[in-house]
């Protein structure tokens, strides 16, 4: 929790940037009781705090829709507070909560347990509910009273829907509410019991190997669904080539089809799991290079519409566990952002402006959520990146709870110096008055 923020304050000189509305220009912007109330080249009028953020980009505050707060349930990986004192960090004023909690976000009842705890929070907190009751996979959720409870979309994330008659009624539904259903694509049938990516590194270490197959074959399944009866399908965390081909000949068809990719997915492959250990065990797997590849064709080209971090925390204790025993998934919200700007804005494979909006305009545009742009009268929310600054990660000083990382004593480029969420500073470093 930052300090307190005054009702009015200035971002002076900055390079303001916002994908939405196409807009490039040298200036400032005046923010009041938690609003934009102008964006200009100059603005002289007086205000309670002026911050000076020269040479660096004034953008959309960031949004990450795949992440997983643990709340309720499991309060030494992370809460909701110290999850939204993470986003702040690293630049997120808004996240998306999956629901893989205990209980499981399947009733409105702990819908409105989580907006309860996340009314005071550093990060708006919206919530993607089960598709299933108790993520069972048998029965669905009763959806119309968790959109009256405020969700914004719906999956059973990290399972699988197995049932194709499931689905097709999730998706049904979506025809006809609009709202996205966001399934974990894995056919288990190339998975069961699998620990990492199947192929040349899961044999050399006698791992049980995850077939890239379990992958597509479900994206194909669900991409056929959409085709049947329509709905507005997300695919989380996309890995494998030849899922990405069938979503980019889906697009091309007209199907209202998206999908997201994690900074592990574009940064790391197989190879790298003999290095990192448990701290490269996810799900979906670390992939081939080939697969990495096509992950950063499918962001440069706009067949992936989103990156999204699929935030993971676990304890040191469970992550020290034998390989085959500990849980999937890594860290993501603190070091987002320097890793986009490291792995694809450095590059040259997105310019900044196509990443930022993949973190903010589409994915507001995707779940209906507020925010997203810089517009006069909207919120104000906003993140002040300074593209060039150079800095290290240290997971030991991470706002999260948990220290999950493979990206321990990296450097990345580009870094977020200040968080406005609401018109409340949330984050701040770097920035004078």
């Amino acid at each position: 929790m930052f300090g307190t923020t005054p009702d009015a304050f200035l971002l002076k000189n900055g390079r303001i940037l916002d994908p939405a509305s196409g807009t490039r220009m040298s200036g400032d912007v005046l923010v009041s009781n938690g609003k934009i109330v102008s964006i200009k080249d100059v603005i002289d009028e007086p205000a309670e705090l002026t911050l000076d953020v020269s040479g660096k980009f004034i953008v959309p505050g960031l949004i990450d829709v795949h992440v997983h707060l643990r709340d309720p349930g499991f309060p030494a990986k992370e809460t909701i507070e110290t999850g939204c004192e993470a986003a702040a960090a690293g630049g997120f004023t808004s996240v998306v909560c999956l629901p893989n909690t205990d209980p499981v976000i399947d009733s409105p009842a702990v819908v409105q347990d989580i907006q309860t705890k996340a009314a005071s929070a550093d990060a708006r907190v919206y919530v993607v509910a089960c598709g299933t009751k108790g993520m069972s996979g048998r029965e669905i959720t009763d959806t119309d009273a968790l959109l009256e409870a405020g969700v914004v979309g719906f999956s059973d994330d990290g399972l699988p829907i197995e049932s194709a008659d499931i689905m097709r009624e999730l998706l049904a539904r979506s025809e006809r509410s609009g709202t996205a259903v966001c399934p974990h694509v894995e056919d288990f049938r190339y998975t069961r019991d699998g620990v990492m990516h199947e192929g040349s590194v899961s044999a050399a270490l006698g791992y049980k190997g995850m077939g890239a197959e379990g992958e597509a074959a479900m994206i194909e399944r669900d991409i056929d669904l959409v085709r049947e009866v329509g709905g507005k399908l997300h695919i989380l965390h996309i890995s494998v080539r030849r899922g990405i081909e069938l979503v980019r000949k889906a697009k091309a068809e007209g199907l209202s089809i998206t999908c997201e990719a994690c900074p592990h997915h574009f940064i790391l492959t197989d190879e790298d799991v003999p290095v990192f250990g448990t701290a490269g065990k996810m799900s979906p797997p670390l992939r081939t290079a080939d697969d990495r590849e096509a992950v950063l064709e499918g962001l440069a080209d706009g067949t992936i519409d989103i990156i999204a971090t699929d935030h993971a925390p676990h304890t040191r204790e469970e992550k020290l566990r034998a390989f085959p025993e500990a849980p999937n998934g890594i860290l993501g919200l603190e070091t987002a952002l320097g890793s986009v700007i490291s792995a694809l804005v450095e590059t040259g494979i997105l310019t900044l402006e196509d990443a930022v909006a993949k973190m903010t305009n589409i994915p507001a545009d995707l779940y209906g959520l507020e925010g997203g742009k810089l517009e006069v009268g909207g919120p104000a929310d906003i993140t002040v990146i300074d593209p060039s600054a150079t800095w290290q990660v240290d997971a030991t000083q991470f706002k999260s709870k948990s220290r999950n990382t493979p990206f321990h004593g990296w450097t990345f480029t580009g870094r977020p110096d200040l968080t406005v969420m609401g018109g409340r500073i949330t984050h701040k470093q770097n920035v004078t008055t």
